[in-house]
C-alpha cells in the first residue's frame, strides 16, 4: 500500500484514531463502487451486511484515456477516501471492493485497475474489477451473477451470465460502432429525420419543430450548429423525450425510429440469450432481466421497455423482467460480499484439507 501522492486525504484515518485499536475488527465493512465520469460508493458493513449508505455522486474519470492514467487513479483513490471518512471508516477496515466502471472491456483495463487498488489499499483487501453492467444485474439479483441485464441509458449493452460462471455480451461498443436502441441512438436518428425533411430528402416529420423547439432554435440549418458544437452523448441523448412525445402524439417518423430501437434492444438480449442458453435447449426456460436505463424506465404511453419485453417473449417466453429496487452501487457491494464469501469457503475448505 503506497501513500497517496497528496497524503492528506488520508489524515482522516489517524484523526478518527481507528488504526490499532481493534475497532477495524469489529467494524470490517466492504465497498461497492458504480461509475465512469460520476462514481457512487456503498459502503456496508460486513458482519451483518448493514447499510452504511450512499456517497456521491463523485465526479471523476476513471477509464478515460483523455485524463491520463495517473490523472484517473488519483481520482479513484479519492472517490474512496472521501466515502470512507464520511463512512467513519478506513482502509484498514475494508475487506472487499468491487469496481464497476463502464469501459472495462478487457483483461488489460481489469489488470490496470487491479493494480491502482493494489496500491491503496491494504494486502488483506480482494479486489473485484466489472464492467459496470455486471454491477447492474446484481442490483436486481441481489448479488447472485446469473441471468440477463440490459442497459439503455446514454449508450446500451447486454451482459449475461450463466451459473456456472459463463458470460457473453451483445453491444456496447459505443455510438461510432452502432450502439442503436440506446438513448443517443434514438436521438441522432431523430435529429438525422428532421434535417432530412428540411432539406428534402426525407418525408416531413413533427421532429423538426419539436426538437426546434426544445433547444429554442428558430431554423434546421441551426441545427447542424448546435449538434457539433458539443457532440457529447448524453447531450444528445436528452432529446429522448422529444421523440417519445411526437411518437405518442401519431408521428410516423418518431415511431418509426422507436420501433427499431425496440427490435435492436430485443435483438441484444435475444444474442446473449442464444449463446448463453439461458432459456435452455427448448427456449421456454425462465430466466431474469434486470432492465436499467432511463429509455427503458419512460412510464409513458409509448413504453419502450414495455415494447421490449414484449418482442423478447416472443422467442423467450420464459423471460422474467425485473426492474432494480437498489441502486448499481449496492448490487456492486452485494457482489463484493457474495465473492468474499466464496472466497472464504474455499479458505476453510483448504484448511480443513491440510490440518492433520
Amino acid at each position: 500500500m503506497k501513500r497517496y501522492r497528496n497524503g492528506e486525504i488520508w489524515d482522516f484515518e489517524q484523526e478518527l484514531q481507528l488504526l490499532g485499536d481493534g475497532f477495524c475488527d469489529q467494524r470490517e465493512v466492504i465497498l461497492g463502487l458504480d461509475g465512469d465520469t460520476t462514481c457512487t460508493v456503498c459502503v456496508y458493513k460486513l458482519e451483518v451486511l448493514h447499510f452504511c449508505g450512499f456517497f456521491g455522486p463523485f465526479h471523476c474519470k476513471i477509464i478515460n484515456n483523455s485524463v491520463g492514467e495517473s490523472a484517473a487513479r488519483d481520482a479513484l483513490e479519492l472517490v474512496m477516501a472521501n466515502a470512507l471518512s464520511k463512512a467513519g471508516s478506513t482502509r484498514f477496515c475494508v475487506q472487499a471492493v468491487c469496481l464497476a466502471v463502464s469501459g472495462v472491456n478487457h483483461p488489460t483495463d481489469v489488470e490496470r485497475i487491479m493494480n491502482w487498488l493494489r496500491d491503496i489499499f491494504p494486502s488483506h483487501v480482494h479486489f473485484f474489477v466489472q464492467n459496470d453492467a455486471v454491477a447492474a444485474l446484481a442490483s436486481g439479483t441481489m448479488g447472485k451473477l446469473h441471468g440477463c441485464v440490459l442497459i439503455a441509458g446514454t449508450g446500451t449493452i447486454a451482459y449475461g451470465f450463466t451459473e456456472d460462471g459463463r458470460d457473453a455480451r451483445a453491444a456496447g461498443a459505443g455510438p461510432v460502432l452502432g450502439d442503436w436502441g440506446s438513448g443517443y441512438g434514438i436521438a441522432a436518428q431523430a435529429l438525422t429525420a428532421a434535417i432530412r425533411a428540411y432539406d428534402g430528402r426525407g418525408p416531413y416529420t413533427a421532429l423538426t419543430s419539436s426538437i426546434l423547439r426544445k433547444l429554442d432554435l428558430s431554423s434546421p440549418d441551426e441545427l447542424i450548429g448546435w449538434t457539433y458544437s458539443d457532440p457529447s452523448w448524453a447531450r444528445i441523448a436528452a432529446l429522448v423525450p422529444v421523440v417519445v412525445t411526437c411518437a405518442e402524439g401519431g408521428d410516423e417518423v418518431a415511431n418509426k425510429i422507436l420501433r427499431d430501437a425496440v427490435e435492436e434492444l430485443a435483438s441484444s438480449v435475444k444474442a446473449v440469450v442464444r449463446r448463453l442458453q439461458l432459456c435452455g435447449e427448448d427456449g421456454n426456460d425462465p430466466f431474469p432481466l434486470v432492465m436499467v436505463g432511463a429509455v427503458l424506465e419512460a412510464k409513458k404511453k409509448w413504453d419502450i421497455g414495455r415494447e421490449v419485453i414484449n418482442c423478447i417473449c416472443k422467442d423467450f417466453p420464459g423471460v422474467h423482467p425485473i426492474c432494480p429496487k437498489v441502486e448499481p452501487a449496492i448490487g456492486a457491494a452485494l457482489l463484493a460480499w457474495n465473492l468474499l464469501a466464496r472466497y472464504n469457503r474455499q479458505g476453510n475448505l483448504r484448511s480443513e484439507t491440510n490440518s492433520p
